[in-house]
């Protein structure tokens, strides 16, 4: 399957991997016939390699709607998106309706999803947050002319979705996929927090602790004994170093766009981590 360069992430991520592509690539083993995400996110790196057999997972349901959305109603989406207004009022409207939550499940599969990308699009630093309640609280990015509606994105990325064999599901990372030994997983959880003030919680309800990281670690070490590939990106803590001490572990620098103070944004260490040899 040829790959098309316009499939491409549809919604800003937090921990997205564009930037990092030309680092992590070369180091993916060779000879997978199937590749699987726990944590797909933006899935810059399932867009890049585009393959023909996935399994797709991610704890946030409002995400992997998104994606089934796209891949089976990418022409209503469409339409509706091009109805939203960069505007503080109707953002702060769309934003709140998942305040009454019986009027929110009474939405369509798409209207659930053109919120999602909308608000993505529109407000602050294209940050997805929740408070404890689980409604959406960003505010108003106040963007000139934000791109609502990427029409040739959505139908590049609903036409892969179509022609690969792709499995979305929405849950706990652990129960992703049946384990075979020509599937290569690729694990990008919320990193482990390199300061207190940079602990991003706010992804999903319940958040992603250390106690999520050991688990996380078991299941690498799962994976591991069932002889299947893994890749995990995580940040360079003592915690993260010590956890995969007995993997190989390659340091990359990446970009860090999400912090409150300006002055704390840029290069910063993470790590990659692999059970084999490249």
């Amino acid at each position: 399957m040829a790959k098309n360069k316009l499939v491409a992430p549809v919604l800003k991520w937090v921990g997205g991997k564009r930037q990092l592509l030309d680092t992590l690539k070369p180091l993916f083993p060779k000879g997978y016939k199937s590749y699987c995400e726990p944590f797909i996110g933006g899935g810059a790196v399932l867009f890049s390699i585009q393959p023909k057999n996935a399994y797709v997972n991610d704890i946030n349901a409002e995400l992997i709607n998104v994606y089934n959305v796209i891949q089976n109603d990418v022409d209503e989406l469409i339409e509706l998106l091009k109805l939203m207004k960069n505007d503080s009022k109707f953002f702060y409207e769309i934003r709140d309706w998942d305040r009454d939550r019986e009027k929110y499940q009474s939405l369509s599969e798409v209207q659930k999803a053109a919120r999602i990308i909308y608000l993505n699009k529109t407000c602050y630093n294209g940050l997805y947050r929740v408070n404890n309640a689980g409604e959406f609280n960003s505010p108003f990015g106040s963007y000139k002319n934000p791109n609502i509606v990427n029409e040739p994105v959505l139908r590049a990325v609903s036409n892969y979705f179509n022609k690969a064999n792709i499995h979305f599901t929405t849950g706990d990372f652990f129960f992703v996929f049946k384990k075979k030994k020509k599937t290569f997983v690729y694990l990008d959880p919320p990193y482990d927090p390199i300061s207190t003030s940079s602990n991003f919680t706010g992804y999903s309800r319940g958040g992603f602790g250390r106690e999520e990281q050991i688990r996380l670690k078991a299941f690498c070490d799962k994976l591991d004994s069932k002889g299947i590939k893994f890749m995990l990106s995580n940040s360079a803590t003592e915690f993260i170093l010590d956890q995969y001490q007995n993997y190989k572990i390659t340091r990359v620098q990446a970009k860090r766009a999400i912090n409150s103070i300006g002055s704390k944004r840029g290069n910063v260490d993470e790590v990659v981590v692999t059970n084999y040899e490249r």
